[in-house]
């Protein structure tokens, strides 16, 4: 298609990979490129070009798009647009054709991975028109992945996102789409150099529109309200988001002058007021009041979009009870629930095959106990805890061998430091200083105690299971994947 095909199909899966890695490395991003000469049949050579050319995919999977595009056409007259300039009205004919290519090659995709059990979901981007190719950029994720977080139903009009994720692919694509229509301006070397957590605040800006019902804005006051504080206190409490007088909304006290919501700090003031069920009220551009949502079997409920202002600079959206975003320090992430009991025992049967199942479940109540600490702490379960003890002597407080417990436990995760305990629950050290070497698994959107813990745990030559409390409120078992 062009000299740089190559580069610029490379450049966009690092960019994918350092933007959905910050989301959930199991989402497993994938891009390929997909070339549709403009001028050419589909039985002439070069007519489908598929980059990488070793993909799994070949010319012929996509040799019909053309064909299946033109099949979408309604039948019957359609409403036409006539633009006063001839070009304004072959752009609009243009950009309609476009959207029917991008149609056809998502079912062309969805239809393939169906015959071959392919676990992928695909999005694609409007075609870009380079070198005599209409290219398409494709980006595959892990269709169990993508699909364990809670989305939205699609609304009937429009392309508003259904979740964090779909902003984000939303977000990606149109990055890749820019740069591709910029090529010529650089060399013909299209770049992808955005920042990732930038591209993750523009997708949740854009996330926080479905909540907003258009309106623009939500977003950064949500971020503007939780970075203040009131008479030294930090902003809890809650926000309801829906028009004026929902009939799911009990109001309790009604404000005479509506307070713009970008007025923080007046909202911020307002937000002492809300407690248990009352919260306030708004519809993304003005604070009307307090008010509760119905009971679920009232026949006037609905759900809809609540704001949790969760300790400073952090701030939750959830929609029917389902957590869908936590925004910390003005930058999206997707849910990190607690880590729960199935996936606990998974992860400690596969490091220590040998644990029977009362074991299993102490161990868990230590971890329950440990993901209670609020400034976040480190639970390493290690087969080599009392020597580890030993080698970290200088860089820990070692402790006379005890079984720990989830009251002892307590207390000892108020200091800085990991708890090395062996798998049958008995502790040998406390506050440790965890060392090892740099791993390319590392995340440096994470905290140092994050990273310090990956790097014991990719050079621990003992067999070991990690719990990680962050001080941000996530919670990982590390190795990565033993979930």
């Amino acid at each position: 298609m062009w000299d740089h095909q190559s580069l610029f199909r490379v450049s966009a899966q690092l960019f994918a990979d350092g933007i959905f890695n910050l989301l959930d490395r199991n989402l497993k991003p994938e891009v390929f490129l997909l070339g549709l000469a403009s001028a050419r049949e589909t039985d002439e050579p070069q007519a489908v070009v598929v980059e990488p050319a070793t993909l799994r995919y070949s010319p012929t999977d996509f040799a019909g798009v053309k064909s299946l595009a033109a099949a979408l056409e309604p039948d019957g007259p359609r409403d036409v647009v006539y633009h006063l300039h001839r070009d304004d009205h072959d752009r609009y004919e243009k950009l309609r054709w476009y959207g029917l290519l991008q149609q056809a090659t998502q079912q062309t995709l969805t239809q393939i991975c169906q015959v071959r059990a392919e676990e992928r979901v695909s999005f694609c981007s409007l075609p870009i028109s380079l070198y005599g190719y209409l290219v398409v950029v494709v980006l595959q994720l892990s269709r169990e992945t993508y699909e364990a977080y809670y989305t939205l139903p699609p609304l009937s009009t429009g392309s508003r996102p259904t979740s964090l994720v779909n902003a984000t692919v939303q977000e990606f694509l149109q990055d890749c789409s820019r740069a591709l229509r910029e090529s010529d301006t650089d060399d013909d070397r299209p770049v992808l150099d955005r920042d990732y957590n930038e591209v993750l605040r523009a997708a949740g800006r854009s996330f926080m529109l479905r909540a907003a019902a258009g309106t623009h804005g939500l977003y950064d006051a949500c971020n503007g309200v939780a970075a203040l504080r009131h008479e030294g206190d930090e902003g809890i409490g809650t926000m309801l988001v829906a028009r004026r007088h929902h009939p799911a909304i009990v109001p309790v006290l009604t404000l005479d002058s509506p307070i713009p919501l970008r007025d923080h700090r007046r909202v911020r003031k307002l937000l002492e007021l809300s407690e248990d069920r009352t919260a306030l009220v708004s519809d993304a551009t003005d604070v009307f009041g307090l008010g509760y949502l119905v009971a679920p079997d009232d026949q006037a409920y609905e759900p809809i979009f609540t704001v949790h202002f969760t300790r400073h600079y952090s701030w939750e959206l959830t929609h029917d009870n389902q957590l869908m975003m936590k925004v910390v320090s003005n930058t999206p992430r997707l849910p990190q629930g607690r880590v729960d009991a199935a996936n606990f025992a998974k992860a400690a049967q596969r490091v220590f095959p040998y644990l029977d199942e009362p074991t299993t479940e102490y161990l868990w109540e230590l971890t329950q106990s440990a993901t209670t600490q609020p400034t976040g702490t480190i639970l390493v379960i290690s087969e080599g805890a009392a020597q580890e003890a030993a080698r970290l002597t200088r860089q820990s407080f070692r402790v006379a061998p005890r079984l720990m417990t989830p009251s002892v436990l307590r207390l000892v995760t108020n200091i800085d430091g990991a708890v090395l305990i062996e798998p049958n629950g008995t502790c040998y050290a406390i506050g440790a200083i965890l060392d090892g070497l740099a791993t390319a698994k590392g995340d440096s959107s994470r905290g140092s105690r994050y990273n310090s813990a990956l790097r014991y745990v990719e050079s621990s030559q003992y067999p070991c299971l990690v719990v990680v409390v962050s001080e941000d409120g996530l919670i990982d078992l590390l190795p990565p994947g033993v979930k």
